[in-house]
C-alpha cells in the first residue's frame, strides 16, 4: 500500500471519526401530542432561522440526529403543535428532553445534557430571584430602618443575594470553558449591595449592570443573551412621564454605553446594533435609530444584515450619501398638469425639497406653513419643491388644493417606489432638504421651526 493510500485512507477515517463525535441525538418526549411535524430553528436574540424538521411518533416522541454542518454550539428552538415551542442548548453532547405538551416549561425535565440542566436551573434560580429580591427591596425602602423586621428583611436579602453569586461563580462553573459556563456568567442578573439606598439603586445599575458581560464571546451571539441583557439596560432609561423627545434623549445614552462597550468585538457589535435598530424601529422612536446609524453605522462602517432593508436601508444610505455639503440628485417629474418640472434649472438662491404625502398627519401640519411662509416671501430667493409620495392623483390634488396651492408641486404617483424618492432614499415623511443656487445641502430640517431659523423668517 503505497504513502498516497494511506494518507486517503487516514484522512477519510477521521471525517468518519468526527461525524461519529459531533453528530449527536436528541430525544423529545412530548405527552399529550400526537403525531405531527416538529420544526427546528437555531436562535440568535430574537432571530430565528428554519434548519431542519421531523415527524413525531404516535406517542409524541421525537428523535432527531443532528446534522454537524446544520448545527452549531447554541441555542435551538422546537416548534410543534399551534404556537408552542421548546428552547434548548446544543453543544455537541447528546440531548433528552421529556414535558407535557400542554404545559412545557413547567413540566419540564433534563434526562440527559449537564448543559441543559444548568440552562434551566438559571432559568428558573432566575425568575425566583427577581420577584423575590424585587419584593424585599420594596419592604426595604418603605419600612422603618431601626425597625427588627427592617434587619431581618435586609438579612434575608443578603442570604438571596449569597446564593444567588454562589450559583452563578461556582455551580455553573465546574466547566468554566462550556457555552453554558459562560452564558451563565454574562447572563446573570445584577447584584446590588444592600448598603446601596434604594433611591440610589437606578444609578448603580446604569454604571454598573453591564460590568458581567463578555462583549468579547461572538459565540454567545447564538443564543439570546445580548438582546435581553440590551432590553433589561434600556429599561433602565425608560420613563413614561418624560415626553418623547426627552425619552428619545435617555435612549440614546443607554445606547452610547452599550455600544462603546459591545465594540470590543466586531461580530458582537454588529449584532446589538442590528437589534437596536430593529427594536427601535418597531416602537417608532426615530431620533434613536438617527442617532444610530449617523453615530455608528455611518462612523464605523458597519454592512448590517442583507435583512436589514427596507425603509432602514434607506435610512442609513441617505445618512451616508446625502450629507452637509454634498449636491442632491436632479429631479424631473411631472406637475399636477403633466409639466415636467426640473430642480437644476430651479434659479431661486436657496430650494427646499420636502417629500411629503397626503395621509401622513405630520405633512398635514407642516405643508399649510410652508405654503404661508412662501407666501410671504420676497423676490426670488426662496422656492419650495413639494414632492408627493401618494399613488392616486385625486388624494393628491386634493391635499394640494387644501394645504399647498403656492408651492411647487409635484409627483410621479409611484408611491415608495418613484425614482425620486429612492433616489433621496426617503424612509419617513416629511422629509427636508434646504439646498443653494448649486444645490449642495445646507441643511435637512426637521421642523417648520428649523426652516424658519435657517432662512431667518
Amino acid at each position: 500500500m503505497n504513502r498516497k493510500m494511506i494518507f486517503c485512507i487516514s484522512i477519510l477515517s477521521l471525517f468518519f471519526f468526527k461525524s461519529l463525535v459531533f453528530a449527536q441525538s436528541l430525544t423529545v418526549h412530548l405527552s399529550n401530542f400526537k403525531s405531527g411535524k416538529v420544526i427546528f430553528y437555531s436562535l440568535s436574540g430574537e432571530k430565528i432561522v428554519r434548519i431542519d424538521s421531523v415527524t413525531s411518533n404516535e406517542d409524541g416522541k421525537i428523535f432527531y440526529q443532528s446534522d454537524p454542518q446544520k448545527f452549531h454550539t447554541g441555542f435551538y428552538r422546537l416548534t410543534f403543535g399551534t404556537n408552542k415551542f421548546l428552547d434548548f442548548i446544543y453543544d455537541g453532547d447528546g440531548v433528552e428532553l421529556k414535558t407535557d405538551a400542554n404545559n412545557v416549561i413547567d413540566s419540564l425535565r433534563v434526562i440527559s445534557s449537564e448543559s441543559n440542566k444548568l440552562y434551566y436551573s438559571f432559568i428558573k434560580l432566575n425568575k425566583a430571584y427577581k420577584t423575590k429580591t424585587e419584593l424585599l427591596q420594596l419592604i426595604l425602602a418603605r419600612y422603618p430602618k431601626e425597625d427588627d423586621y427592617y434587619k431581618t428583611t435586609q438579612s434575608k436579602l443578603a442570604q438571596l443575594q449569597n446564593e444567588y453569586i454562589e450559583f452563578v461563580n461556582v455551580s455553573a462553573q465546574k466547566r468554566p470553558q462550556s457555552f453554558i459556563s459562560k452564558y451563565v456568567k454574562s447572563a446573570q442578573l445584577p447584584v446590588i449591595d444592600i448598603s446601596i439606598p434604594f433611591e440610589k439603586q437606578l444609578t448603580y445599575l446604569k454604571a454598573h449592570a453591564l460590568d458581567n458581560i463578555d462583549f468579547n464571546n461572538s459565540l454567545l451571539i447564538n443564543s439570546d443573551l445580548f438582546s435581553n441583557k440590551t432590553i433589561e439596560y434600556l429599561t433602565y432609561y425608560r420613563n413614561p412621564q418624560l415626553p418623547l423627545e426627552l425619552l428619545e434623549k435617555e435612549f440614546m445614552v443607554a445606547v452610547d454605553s452599550i455600544l462603546n462597550k459591545a465594540k470590543v468585538n466586531q461580530l458582537v457589535y454588529q449584532h446589538i446594533v442590528e437589534y437596536l435598530i430593529d427594536g427601535f424601529k418597531k416602537f417608532g422612536f426615530d431620533k434613536v435609530l438617527d442617532y444610530i446609524v449617523e453615530n455608528y453605522v455611518i462612523k464605523d462602517d458597519l454592512c448590517l444584515d442583507v435583512k436589514t432593508e427596507g425603509l432602514i436601508k434607506r435610512r442609513i444610505d441617505q445618512a451616508r450619501l446625502l450629507k452637509i455639503g454634498n449636491v442632491v440628485p436632479n429631479i424631473l417629474i411631472s406637475d399636477l398638469w403633466g409639466k415636467q418640472i426640473e430642480l437644476n434649472k430651479i434659479t431661486a438662491e436657496k430650494t427646499l425639497i420636502v417629500f411629503y404625502a397626503s395621509w401622513c398627519p405630520h405633512c398635514k401640519e407642516l405643508l399649510p406653513k410652508l405654503n404661508e411662509f412662501y407666501k410671504t416671501q420676497k423676490g426670488n430667493k426662496i422656492e419650495v419643491l413639494a414632492v408627493s409620495l401618494d399613488s392616486k392623483k385625486d388624494d393628491w390634488q386634493n391635499f394640494i388644493n387644501s394645504n399647498c396651492q403656492s408651492l411647487i408641486n409635484v409627483s410621479d404617483l409611484k408611491g415608495w417606489e418613484g425614482k425620486a424618492a429612492a433616489d433621496y432614499f426617503i424612509y419617513a415623511t416629511p422629509t427636508m432638504f434646504l439646498v443653494d443656487r448649486e444645490k449642495n445641502i445646507i441643511s435637512k430640517p426637521m421642523t417648520f421651526e428649523e426652516v424658519k431659523a435657517l432662512l431667518k423668517f
